[in-house]
């Protein structure tokens, strides 16, 4: 018998309905279209407005769909991972929720959190599960809502973020496709670049963290952009030459959509066409752990069984890595 690897065998997303776009940005900060699509090429993004609504519900969204769409009963999951940064609560998990409103009563659930490799990162995981052999239906879910987090007074973080979720159902399958090879890095020292001040146990919620808007995204931009366009595009490099792939057997890059920078140079480091790499950035913005799955949901159609597609992330941590798969399925 063959080697087990983990098969993606349906992919759904959701995104909630609301556009807040760059013109209605522009008369809450000091910014414009123009600064804005120069910068990270982002047009729009979608937020969750309504009252009570979490992470869990964008996820519940697009599990539900996924259950739908590849025709499998939510009893027939045995294990959902939900990569998140902003969970419902600090405990249960997420996941846990997503499970109970999802319907999904016979499994196990747990978050992760590797920012916005978040999602590569719970796909490998999930995918060890069913390459044990004990596992035969794993959903990864990347949810976050970042409207949560953002602070729409700081005019250089406000433009990049928006709300959504994506989930991937993870089958066994032989050699031939699935899964193939992963690269993943982390390296601690990037905390101080991007993350968020409060909240956490060293430094507990209180009037005076509300008061000086330290619940919110912190980042040094410029700091975070240097680390993430050399790494995320090593990484990608990094795995072809493992892999022994050229240019030309690469169907896709599948970019974390953070900056349009850093997704066109991590394309010129594989050598690849621009015709090559999924963006959506300029609907979306950056949803984190949501843009990679997000981008496999709209191409879906474009993607044929056996294409050779290489994934690729960064994130705060620092996180970032990279996995090489080759689709299980043609357009349906």
């Amino acid at each position: 018998m063959g080697k087990i690897r983990a098969v993606i065998t349906g992919i759904h997303a959701w995104v909630p309905e609301y556009r807040l776009t760059n013109t209605e940005l522009s008369r809450m900060v000091d910014t414009s279209d123009e600064w804005i699509m120069q910068r990270v090429g982002i047009k729009e993004r979608r937020i969750l407005k309504e009252e009570g609504l979490g992470s869990s519900d964008l996820g519940e969204k697009a599990v539900k769909g996924l259950l739908e769409k590849t025709n499998t009963s939510p009893d027939e999951i045995e294990l959902l991972i939900c990569a998140t940064v902003t969970p419902d609560m600090a405990f249960p998990a997420t996941a846990n929720i997503i499970s109970e409103k999802a319907g999904i009563k016979n499994a196990f659930s747990f978050d992760m959190n590797a920012a916005c490799s978040g999602f590569l990162f719970a796909l490998q995981t999930g995918a060890s599960f069913i390459e044990t052999g004990k596992y035969k239906k794993v959903i990864v879910v990347g949810a976050d809502k970042m409207s949560s987090i953002t602070d729409y007074t700081d005019r250089t973080s406000c433009p990049l973020f928006g709300d959504a979720s994506g989930a991937v159902l993870l089958e066994p399958g032989n050699g031939d496709y699935g899964i193939m090879d992963h690269i993943f890095y982390t390296d601690g020292s990037g905390q101080k670049y991007l993350h968020m001040k409060a909240g956490g146990s060293v430094k507990p919620a209180s009037h005076e963290t509300v008061d000086a808007r330290e619940h919110y995204i912190y980042q040094e931009g410029q700091s975070v952009f240097k680390f993430a366009v050399v790494n995320m595009a090593n990484v990608a490099a990094e795995i072809m030459e493992r892999n022994k792939l050229k240019a030309d057997d690469i169907a896709w890059l599948v970019p974390h959509q953070a900056n349009l920078r850093i997704i066109d140079a991590t394309g010129r480091r594989m050598g690849l066409s621009p015709e090559k790499v999924m963006i959506n950035i300029q609907n979306y913005g950056n949803t984190t752990t949501a843009t990679i799955p997000l981008c496999l949901w709209e191409y879906e159609k474009q993607l044929n069984k056996g294409d050779k597609l290489i994934l690729a992330a960064f994130g705060g941590g620092f996180t970032w890595g990279s996995i090489y798969l080759k689709w299980a399925y043609d357009p349906v």
